[in-house]
């Protein structure tokens, strides 16, 4: 037990070094996270024997679960709205596209059974979400036109489109789907269940994190993971998709106004940056690299039928319609890339049909290398050559998660009648350290602000102040129902105890500085000090 205990923290701590390495030398971090499993695995250097399809189908599968989780949940929707129709497209019709002509060319070309061409075309049909993000966002690659939210917002939610095709294909050969209806059947409740199962959960889970208070902090972040785990168990459970109802619960939890929506942005984004560095490093670890090098001409040839055929046609079919530039869809049709999900596919496949002519797993797991290789590479290049990348913008901003790293802020102080500057001027006013007055609002004009600027009262003087973060301080959020106590009443009124202090008031989504003769009122949110 103590010795798996230490071979996993010390893997961890590899694959944090190894996320560095990769910023510095260029290369894809999840590509090294895969070879370090090869390292570590049976025909690597430590020989560590995992052999085991089942066990890793499930770990991957709760892997994959947080990562299509967060990939909604990081979703800025009213940065990916423009783009919404182009890549929900891409992601439903694109990869029905993409698989189809991926198996034609597999079946007509490499000679492969009928099905089993399909089957493949489906297992790589998706683009891999987690290789996208990786990216975006360590490459910094600020593309122009919301084609970063495009981008994300359709490898994102692709993910389910190819499992549906891989069940039914898998179904066909298993024998186990025999008629036109029972195809027709499983879509529907794959689709038509996952998406009710999602409305359910996020009506739910919303209501839960906005009027429910947890007796303890922290729990609200146990609650938001045990719900992506309950969107994706309760949908697979009642037939639907689940890989598509995390994925919508996520994007309704993202954007949405809930309490401590930063916390659980930090949390998340640390959790599947854990969910990314294990599913990468097991699925290295369970290949065998003696195994690559016979079927290395089959993936090379699936990945160039991808790459250079299927995606293409699939992504000028879709945005031509939209008038989406060449150059632009050039750079969509480059961004393909294959990863992980098309792997953990491809274990599903061997648990659920031991029959398939071909060892599937190998053959996904180095066109996935020779993908994340080449496209994660060059991606970045592709988009400079194509001009696409535009400085004024931040691929961070599509991400909820975005957090602005200026460390200054603006401060709005409104002169009255009795405050100690009125009547001095700047130079004689003593300023907290590390401020400085900006602007000075006086009527309906604006003033410069000088040394010898004279403060009146009414001014509205905005300061220019360092952020600081106390991470002693904790605030409390008190939503004010029709029914609580405090509503209709002033702060003065209140008889709070002497360690607790109102420090703002939202309203309307506007914020609200409290003073003692401040009402508070019905759909406020009160932020309390207490100690």
């Amino acid at each position: 037990m103590n010795s798996s205990i230490l071979l996993s923290s010390i893997i961890i701590i590899l694959c944090i070094i190894v996320s560095k390495i990769s910023v510095k030398v260029g290369v894809p971090s999840l590509l090294l996270f895969l070879v370090l499993g090869m390292v570590f695995g049976t025909d690597g250097i430590l020989k560590i024997e995992f052999n085991d399809y089942k066990i890793a189908e499930e770990l991957c599968t709760i892997t994959l679960i947080f990562i299509m989780f967060y990939g909604g949940f990081g979703t800025n929707w009213k940065a990916a709205k423009p783009v919404a129709k182009q890549a929900f497209l891409l992601s439903f019709v694109g990869t029905f596209i993409t698989s189809m002509i991926t198996g034609l060319l597999c079946h007509y070309l490499l000679k492969l059974n009928f099905f089993e061409s399909f089957l493949i075309g489906s297992v790589v049909g998706s683009t891999d979400a987690a290789s996208v993000f990786s990216i975006l966002r360590s490459r910094s690659l600020n593309l122009k036109d919301g084609l970063a939210s495009l981008l994300e917002l359709e490898s994102g939610s692709n993910d389910p489109m190819s499992y549906m095709l891989t069940v039914i294909f898998l179904g066909l050969i298993g024998k186990t789907l025999t008629s036109p209806l029972a195809i027709a059947y499983m879509v529907f409740s794959q689709i038509v269940f996952a998406l009710a199962v999602a409305a359910a959960v996020s009506f739910m889970a919303y209501n839960m994190l906005k009027r429910f208070r947890f007796p303890v902090n922290g729990l609200d972040t146990i609650f938001v993971l045990a719900v992506a785990l309950l969107s994706y168990s309760l949908s697979s459970v009642i037939g639907g998709n689940g890989y598509l109802t995390v994925y919508v619960v996520g994007i309704v939890l993202g954007n949405t106004k809930i309490k401590n929506k930063v916390a659980l942005v930090h949390f998340f984004d640390g959790v599947t940056g854990l969910m990314q560095m294990v599913l990468f490093f097991l699925l290295g670890l369970l290949s065998f690299p003696s195994r690559i090098l016979g079927v290395a001409p089959t993936s090379i040839y699936v990945a160039l039928f991808v790459t250079l055929a299927a995606r293409p046609i699939a992504v000028f079919a879709i945005l031509t319609p939209f008038k989406i530039s060449l150059k632009k869809q050039i750079l969509v049709m480059a961004a393909g890339l294959r990863g992980a999900a098309s792997i953990v596919f491809a274990i599903f496949v061997i648990v659920n049909n031991n029959s398939i002519s071909y060892d599937i797993f190998h053959v996904v797991f180095f066109l996935a290398i020779i993908s994340v290789l080449l496209q994660g590479t060059l991606l970045p290049i592709i988009a400079k050559k194509l001009d696409l990348v535009d400085s004024d913008e931040d691929v961070l901003k599509t991400f909820n998660d975005y957090v602005d790293d200026s460390d200054m802020e603006l401060i709005q102080v409104k002169i009255p009648p009795t405050h100690h500057w009125v009547g001095r001027p700047i130079m004689e006013i003593e300023l907290p350290e590390e401020s400085i007055i900006v602007t000075v609002e006086r009527g309906d004009s604006t003033i410069i602000p000088h040394g010898k600027t004279v403060i009146e009262q009414g001014d509205v003087v905005i300061l220019n102040a360092k952020k600081t973060k106390y991470y002693d301080i904790s605030l409390r959020e008190i939503h004010i129902n029709y029914r609580h106590p405090w509503k209709d009443r002033q702060l003065k009124d209140l008889n709070l105890p002497k360690n607790n202090l109102i420090v703002m008031i939202k309203r309307e989504g506007g914020t609200v500085i409290p003073r003692g003769n401040t009402t508070i009122k019905y759909k406020d949110i009160v932020l309390l000090r207490d100690v």
